[in-house]
């Protein structure tokens, strides 16, 4: 049996089928325990016919059967009422002999036992034994007793015989009661295991999305109403949390502190270099100092962009860092004719990283299409809809109208340490880097040929 993928589904699949077959033998048992019972008591009754029998029957002065005193149940003289007597002679091998008396409920026909009835009864006589027949279509309880009477040499067979179809009926009665109400007790059994397990499972469920909020950046912490079981569970999860912030934060320092470390000897090599201009040896230091320059700031950046994208919990609203942005970028090139053109932001959404990450690919971008641009930049952001597989998502879409890049070169500028235009200033994260940020945000960075006629930089990020 394959159980449901769910654990409360399982836990009510398990509980659920052992509660019906619990019930189902119960059922079982009960119904075989009322069925003997009735049938015991449908025996007994058929044994004090027996006996009235057996005290009435005699022989009359010519040898033959006599019942001079009939039995007291009027159905006995009834035609066909369901309650017949036969009293017959047996030879020693168990064989029922023609003649004797019967019951006027018989006309002239012959009650007979069922194979071996007769042979069981003459090997217990004395006894009562029971046993089941069909007569004329009509099943019958039939019980013999067999006994010797007074200057008689054969042995005797008392035969009474009842209808079945009225206690047949009060078992099937009581079955399907029983049926009914083990059925309700089944699906009340049911619905109060499902309600067990949800209270249950409540607290995990509420766990589960207080780490949804965590992770979304909407709390900081488990709060600490945690059941007493999952009290422990909430504890190392709140300081696997702040183990994750405290690496973070021992990163950021360690990139900080290589910065220092790294710039202060090369500052004193580009010094010490710079003051020898006609020297091979001090221009191929100072043009080497330079690019480890550069390429230290390069790494270093994307070292700390790498540490923030591992935090849980950073959250960011996008339109003031974009508001920020455009202001900053618009007076920085006011003066060379550059126009910046924000379609209205969605209120209310949130990247879910950090604010100075988030800075860092829009203005990095968007400095890009102001650089490189002729002059007009566009700049969209748009929630995009919740898909079957994946988290919400935003996109930024930032257009120029220069002169584009080839298809070609869109893959070239993406790749490390490449920017599109190497002899003008950079601020020392390339788009390598933005690509790079944007994947390890679990997003993505792709530059294409703009409707402006320029190119385009579509970043999509994920929402808080």
């Amino acid at each position: 049996m394959r159980l449901p993928g769910s654990l409360a589904g399982r836990l009510v699949a398990v509980a659920a089928l052992w509660s019906v077959l619990v019930l189902a033998a119960a059922g079982a048992g009960l119904s075989a325990l009322f069925s003997r019972a009735v049938l015991d008591g449908f025996d007994r009754e058929l044994a004090a016919s027996v006996d009235g029998l057996a005290a009435s029957v005699s022989s009359d002065g010519t040898g033959a059967l006599a019942m001079p005193r009939p039995l007291p149940d009027p159905r006995f003289s009834r035609p066909l009422s369901g309650r017949y007597w036969h009293v017959a002679d047996l030879t020693p091998e168990g064989v029922q002999l023609p003649g004797g008396v019967r019951s006027r409920s018989l006309f002239d026909e012959v009650l007979e036992p069922p194979a071996g009835l007769a042979t069981t009864a003459l090997t217990r006589p004395g006894e009562t034994v029971a046993s089941d027949t069909v007569r004329s279509g009509e099943r019958l309880r039939l019980a013999a007793r067999v006994v010797s009477l007074p200057d008689r040499t054969r042995p005797t067979l008392l035969l009474v015989a009842a209808d079945r179809s009225e206690t047949d009926r009060s078992v099937g009665q009581f079955n399907l009661f029983l049926t009914g109400t083990l059925s309700a007790l089944a699906a009340g059994l049911i619905v109060a295991i499902w309600l067990q397990v949800r209270l249950g499972l409540a607290p995990l469920h509420r766990m589960g999305g207080q780490l949804a909020d965590i992770r979304a950046g909407r709390r900081d912490r488990l709060d600490g109403e945690a059941p007493r079981e999952l009290a422990p569970l909430a504890r190392e999860l709140n300081a696997l949390i702040d183990h994750n912030h405290a690496v973070v934060e021992r990163a950021r320092t360690h990139v900080g502190n290589l910065a220092h470390a790294l710039k202060t000897p090369i500052s004193v090599l580009r010094n010490e270099s710079g003051g020898r201009p006609d020297d091979p040896l001090a221009r191929l230091v100072t043009r080497q100092t330079e690019t480890m320059t550069r390429q230290v700031e390069h790494y270093l950046k994307r070292a700390q962009a790498a540490a923030r994208a591992e935090a849980i919990g950073a959250r960011a609203e996008i339109a003031p860092v974009v508001d920020d942005v455009v202001r900053t970028l618009q007076r920085l090139y006011r003066a060379d004719g550059v126009r910046i053109d924000l379609a209205p932001l969605p209120p209310g959404i949130a990247f879910r990283g950090e604010r100075e990450d988030l800075e860092d690919l829009v203005g990095n971008l968007a400095e890009n299409a102001c650089k490189y641009g002729g002059g007009l930049v566009e700049i969209m952001v748009e929630p995009l809809p919740v898909g079957e597989a994946g988290p919400a998502r935003v996109r930024i879409v930032i257009d120029d109208d220069g002169e584009g890049l080839s298809d070609a070169e869109a893959i070239t500028a993406l790749k490390r340490g490449v920017r599109l235009d190497e002899s003008a200033p950079g601020t020392g994260l390339g788009l390598s880097i933005c690509d790079e940020l944007a994947r390890a945000y679990g997003g993505s960075l792709s530059l294409e040929r703009s409707p402006l006629g320029g190119l385009r930089a579509r970043l999509e990020l994920p929402l808080a």
